[in-house]
This record gives structure tokens, sequence and C-alpha cells, in this order.
């Protein structure tokens, strides 16, 4: 039913109706009813036509008004998404790429002995991973909002499949926090958070078993492990310039108000975000 349609029938329905009570008890009914009562039970027919019909009517209307409100505020995102998507192309990552390419002219120059050779060459490999990052994120602003999405931890699931198809590692998950005690925010931080662990296991740590594990608990905490048997790192994560990925967990955690450690126990790593009580 259209909207026009259902105006309509918010307008005709109580007209009608007395139109057809004054035509019944006129023709039908007068021999058996008085004026006085004809009178009384007319607004009485009325309000109950209006109650079993008028009620769904404006239910109807209600919920297309919610319906309409809701898209309008998805294209409203959308746009400001690609808004956001395209200065990030037209600014940070076109300046990127033109920096890598420096990098590229600078590295070409130097002696394979220079002092400088090393320090350029992780400068550049920073310079790649930013811009991947920030390609990463263009692509995922461009992305369309799907209303029927499945759940979040479908996305979590493929993520950990991929990973596993990606590199052949044995990959145990187990997820315990339900969608529910996430905000959307929080979801998406902490999906960048674990794709960041997962890549850094791939990257760096050499290892055979990776443990992704969640657990939540009733006073509105919650905890996220990622854990490889890798062969670790011998000093503060935090302190290597090249681990970029890290330092943005950090300061992700932080922003959100998590609790971000990176810990060496029994020949296994593990990185753990949790949430303390509000």
């Amino acid at each position: 039913m259209t909207y026009k349609q259902m105006k309509w029938l918010i307008l005709t329905i109580p007209t009608v109706t007395l139109a057809l009570w004054e035509y019944s008890r006129h023709h039908l009914f007068l021999d058996y009813m008085s004026m006085e009562v004809g009178n009384w039970l007319a607004p009485l027919i009325e309000l109950a036509v209006s109650i079993t019909f008028l009620l769904k009517l404006f239910s109807l209307i209600e919920k297309t008004q919610e319906e309409l409100n809701l898209e309008r505020s998805r294209q409203a995102a959308m746009k400001e998404r690609e808004r956001i998507a395209r200065e990030l192309h037209d600014g940070i990552a076109q300046s990127l790429f033109l920096l890598s390419i420096k990098m590229d002219q600078l590295e070409g120059k130097l002696p394979l002995n220079s002092e400088y050779k090393q320090p350029t060459v992780s400068l550049r490999n920073t310079v790649y991973q930013v811009n991947e990052y920030v390609r990463q994120a263009i692509s995922n602003l461009r992305y369309p909002i799907d209303p029927d999405a499945p759940p979040w931890t479908q996305y979590l699931s493929s993520m950990v499949t991929d990973f596993i198809s990606e590199t052949g590692l044995d990959v145990e998950w187990k997820w315990g926090i339900s969608e529910e005690r996430l905000s959307t925010k929080e979801k998406i931080e902490l999906y960048a958070s674990i794709r960041e662990a997962l890549l850094n296991v791939r990257k760096h740590a050499q290892a055979s078993h990776v443990w992704v594990q969640s657990k939540e608990s009733h006073d509105g905490t919650w905890s996220c492990s990622i854990e490889d048997d890798g062969r670790g790192m011998q000093t503060d994560p935090f302190a290597y310039q090249e681990r970029y990925g890290l330092k943005m967990m950090r300061e992700r955690a932080a922003d959100m108000g998590w609790h971000l450690s990176v810990v060496r126990e029994l020949e296994r790593t593990r990185v753990e975000i949790s949430k303390a009580a509000a």
C-alpha cells in the first residue's frame, strides 16, 4: 500500500462509516431504535471503526516514515564516507605514493655499503605499510553499507578462514563476546586490531599454531586474545621502529579506553585487548 493510499483511507474511512450508519439506521433500524439512541451510537461506531482500522494505518505510516528516515541516513552516511575516501585518495594516498617513488630513487642512488642504506630501506618499508593502511581505509569507506549484511562475528570468522588459507597455519577459534555487548565503533576497532595482530603473526612470528579467543563477563567487561607459538620478541615490542601496526593498535585501544598488552609466556606470544568495567 502506498503512502498516498494510506492518507486517503484515513480521510475517507470515518466519513464512509458515518454515512453507512446513518443510512442503515434510517432505512433498516428506524422502527427498532429511537433517534436519541442512534445519535449516541453514531460516534461510538465511528470510534470503534477508527480504532480498528486507522491505528493500523497510522502504524504503517510510522513504519514507512522510519524506513524513509533510515534510508536518508544511509544515503547521507554513504556520501560522507565517499567524501572522506576521495579526500584520502586525492591527498594522503597520492602523497604517500609520490614519497615511495622518491624513496626508491634515493635508495637506488645510495652505495650498497652506505651507512644510510639500512635506515633508508626501513623508512621505505614504513612508507609502503602506511600507504597500504590508507588504501585499505579508502576501500573500507567506499564499501557499501548493507543493511542485510551477515552478523559481525561472521566477518571475523571469514577473516580467520582467509588467514588459514593464506598461511596454512593451524588456528584455534573460540569467540565468546556477543554482538550486543559491542557498539558499532567497538566492532570496527576490534576487528581492525585482530586483523593487525594476525598480520603481525604472518609477517614476523614464524608460528605453527595460533589461538584467537574472547570472553565476556556479566559486569560488562570482556577480553580478546591472539596467541601464537612463534619466535616472539626479545625486547619491548613497541620499541621496534618498524612495528607500525602495533603502535596503531595501542593508539586505537587508548582511544577506545581499552587495555592492550603484549606478553611472552611459556614459549607463546599473546596480544590481549580487554575492556574494564565502566
